[in-house]
């Protein structure tokens, strides 16, 4: 597909201010991509978003970005009305994102002063980090927004199949997130959409540095890496960018690696 043929498509990026979600607007936005960006900032981080949208905005294509909780269900369908009518009623949206980062970091049961997980935690996390994908997909679908040959992708990690502290909620998200993405492949096939989920290495997004004891596995991390350093936010925005090229309509319903090997790598030397 030409840059000229992609400059009517647009990319819904779900968690487009920062991590993976920046990199992959910004990268798909120099493919000719216009982006729509949902996004939860407080006033303190508007500069960067302003930022994004500018560095978007300076490669030709438009960004119109919306600044919701991603996981509120009145405030999608607000999005989705403004999509459309900006849309035109067109079936233009070629790429989707997920990339929600907003759980709970608490473990399970704790025999010391911190407190565990409740219900309620535990549900918000899994609806934000995996059950939205789903309703977002649905909506996109159901206001016909979807365009032929259309490219799914979720953000996922390692946590999703191993334990980590205080991940126990979000490795739950994870997996449920990597089954969605499986059941959405088998359902949207015969539309031609491919479905994903996408593996980073461990990688030093604000997300990461919420996780006790992030150093330590950013340290580890870069030892185990066969490359010798950590994943970065381009190195997944390049991935994802080379799966919306032509013919890569034909790989869905997988887990793709994109963290140099990392998680291959058992053993960690000195």
């Amino acid at each position: 597909m030409k840059r000229s043929d992609k400059q009517e498509y647009w990319a819904l990026i779900l968690g487009a201010s920062s991590g993976f979600g920046e990199a992959t607007a910004i990268k798909l936005a120099q493919e000719g991509f216009n982006i729509f960006g949902v996004h939860l900032d407080r006033q303190a981080t508007m500069p960067n978003v302003e930022k994004i949208i500018n560095e978007i905005k300076s490669n030709d294509v438009e960004a119109l970005f919306f600044n919701i909780n991603a996981a509120d269900e009145f405030k999608r369908s607000e999005v989705l009305a403004a999509i459309k009518n900006k849309l035109h009623n067109q079936p233009l949206i070629k790429v989707v994102m997920h990339s929600l980062a907003f759980g709970t970091l608490r473990p399970f049961v704790s025999f010391k002063e911190e407190q565990s997980i409740n219900k309620a935690q535990m549900e918000m996390t899994l609806d934000v980090m995996a059950h939205s994908l789903v309703y977002w997909v649905q909506d996109v679908v159901k206001n016909n927004l979807l365009s032929k040959n259309a490219r799914i992708f979720a953000m996922t990690s390692s946590g999703g199949h191993s334990a980590i502290p205080y991940y126990g909620a979000v490795s739950a998200a994870k997996a449920a997130l990597e089954s969605h993405i499986r059941q959405l492949a088998v359902e949207l096939g015969p539309i031609g959409a491919s479905v994903n989920s996408i593996m980073a290495g461990v990688t030093d997004t604000p997300a990461l540095r919420k996780i006790p004891g992030n150093t330590e596995m950013l340290d580890i991390a870069k030892r185990k890496n066969p490359n010798g350093r950590l994943t970065t936010p381009e190195d997944v925005a390049k991935v994802i960018s080379l799966l919306c090229k032509d013919g890569g309509e034909w790989i869905s319903g997988g887990l793709i690696h994109a963290d140099g090997g990392e998680d291959i790598v058992n053993f960690v030397g000195q």
